[in-house]
């Protein structure tokens, strides 16, 4: 391998990656600065304040909502599938898949204690935020926890399929980190601070991350050497770099960000809140001018407290005034409706509640539900680019979970756009019902098959309704009791146990004298 390969290819896929980390720093200059901070940013220097704040309010909403869909809390987001002929067979065998269904769900379990215990969330949220407004982000899971890894320090090559097949990250890193995590060659610690840099100082480490044929490769280097101890492979589904986008376009290497996409609004919004802030402040100015050829003095009008009896002639005095309030009006009524575009294409709740003094909670649930179908498509890729691997991976890293045989049992994601598709599920159902007992009343319920309605409605809310739900025999039973005591209340108990006598003489082949 040639000396400084990393490095060469960085540089050659940093020209492709240029239009869209300027265009990620455009749009976090209207969002939140910190982002994607300007070139050549540094901790001591100061970032641009936008003039408004509802793009901030906006990522940090659509960013919220994803965490909550995608990795929800003390909720699983997954379930392992065991394929169809294994099943079979185990259902020709033992008659029953009950107590491969309890393992696998312990198995799901201890999965999502890993995923819990990992802690991955705020990392995750931080790179939600960059997809949102870079529309790129590079996720690194090992064993230590996740990263992220933002635009402008990584680079992405991949397949007409959109496949990733080659990764590179640039890191400044100080040379004494490579002797506290023991993961680098102490012969090229001290090549590097014999080359005159101090511990404090950073080199670049560039990891070079490739797809061969049947598994991912993976090497660092630094001052243009190879570091020994970085090399390795991963298994091509269980890779710890996940690349992610929000948009997929076709022939692209790079998404496009949401912000990107209602990029002139924000700047129009942008421009007329800053016009009317600093309109404002000036309109909000007082200032006296005094005739300078007239009777009274301006030293009188500086000095006099408030309410103070002076003499002087009130033509020489006037106060200094714009006359814009027709221009600001029209100013504050067009930003109102931009920022009311905004507001809907970043999914915010006020939105959902139109201006009007009757608002029906249904009508509020109606437009929320529509709001969140619209991001329908992200939660899809999102499902095969984040969820699958980054579980895969989870499970890899996981201690003390047994190996599961390979194209047996996989993982299947349940959150994202299956929530989505159950939740449609849920809404035709109520519809249904609805529908049934507004056109035929008490008798379209009875055709109805309540066991079968509370099934699918438990399967559309992901709830697991083992021990929830009474069984036939239960039901049975119940009904037999209720019978009994009816005939009880009806009876009387002593009619009732000549009964049980002679069903009792029957059964012994007697008959009662």
């Amino acid at each position: 391998m040639a000396k400084g390969a990393a490095q060469k290819r960085y540089l050659q896929l940093e020209s492709a990656r240029e239009p869209f980390l300027t265009r990620a720093r455009d749009c976090s200059k209207l969002t939140i600065p910190a982002i994607v901070p300007p070139q050549s940013h540094s901790s001591s220097a100061t970032l641009p304040t936008p003039f408004q704040s509802i793009g901030a309010r906006g990522v940090n909403n659509l960013a919220n909502k994803l965490i909550l869909a995608l990795l929800p809390p003390n909720s699983p987001i997954l379930r392992m599938v065991v394929a169809d002929d294994v099943l079979e067979e185990i259902m020709a065998m033992e008659g029953s898949t009950a107590e491969v269904e309890t393992a696998l769900s312990k198995y799901e379990r201890s999965v999502m204690k890993e995923i819990e215990s990992a802690g991955d969330r705020n990392p995750v949220f931080e790179g939600f935020k960059h997809l949102v407004i870079a529309g790129n982000v590079l996720l690194y899971i090992g064993k230590d926890g996740l990263r992220v890894f933002h635009l402008h320090r990584y680079v992405c090559k991949r397949d007409p399929m959109g496949n990733a097949i080659e990764i590179v990250t640039r890191e400044d890193v100080a040379p004494e980190v490579f002797r506290k995590y023991h993961r680098f060659d102490a012969a090229l610690v001290d090549q590097l601070t014999r080359d005159g840099r101090k511990d404090d100082e950073t080199v670049e480490v560039y990891t070079h991350i490739k797809r061969l044929p049947d598994k991912w490769e993976v090497y660092q280097e630094t001052n243009g050497l190879v570091i020994p101890e970085t090399r390795g492979t991963f298994p091509l589904d269980k890779s710890p770099y996940i690349p992610l986008r929000w948009t997929r376009i076709d022939g692209e290497d790079y998404g496009r960000g949401h912000v990107e996409e209602y990029f002139g609004d924000l700047k129009s919004l942008e421009a007329l809140t800053r016009a009317i802030v600093e309109g404002a402040a000036a309109a909000a100015k007082v200032l006296f001018l005094v005739n300078p050829n007239g009777t009274t003095q301006q030293r009188v009008i500086a000095e006099a407290p408030n309410g103070a009896v002076r003499s002087g002639n009130s033509q020489d005095v006037t106060v200094l005034q714009l006359n814009k309030y027709a221009d600001f009006r029209v100013a504050k009524e067009i930003a109102s409706e931009i920022e009311q575009r905004l507001s809907f294409a970043f999914l915010l709740n006020s939105t959902v509640q139109r201006s009007a003094e009757r608002v029906t909670a249904e009508e509020i649930r109606y437009v929320a539900s529509e709001l969140e179908d619209a991001l329908g498509g992200l939660y899809s890729l999102m499902s095969s680019e984040f969820q699958l691997p980054y579980v895969k991976r989870r499970i890899a890293l996981a201690k003390g979970l047994p190996k599961l045989p390979a194209n047996v049992v996989n993982p299947v994601i349940i959150t994202g756009i299956e929530a989505l598709g159950r939740g449609q599920d849920l809404r035709k159902l109520d519809l249904f019902v609805g529908d049934l007992l507004a056109k035929v009343g008490e008798q379209g319920l009875a055709r109805l098959n309540m066991d079968e309605y509370l099934r699918r409605r438990a399967a559309a809310l992901s709830m697991d309704v083992t021990g929830l739900l009474k069984t036939d025999e239960q039901v049975a039973e119940e009904q037999k009791q209720a019978q009994m005591t009816q005939m009880v209340d009806r009876l009387g108990p002593e009619a009732m146990k000549q009964i049980g006598g002679m069903a009792a003489d029957q059964t012994k082949g007697t008959t009662p004298q």
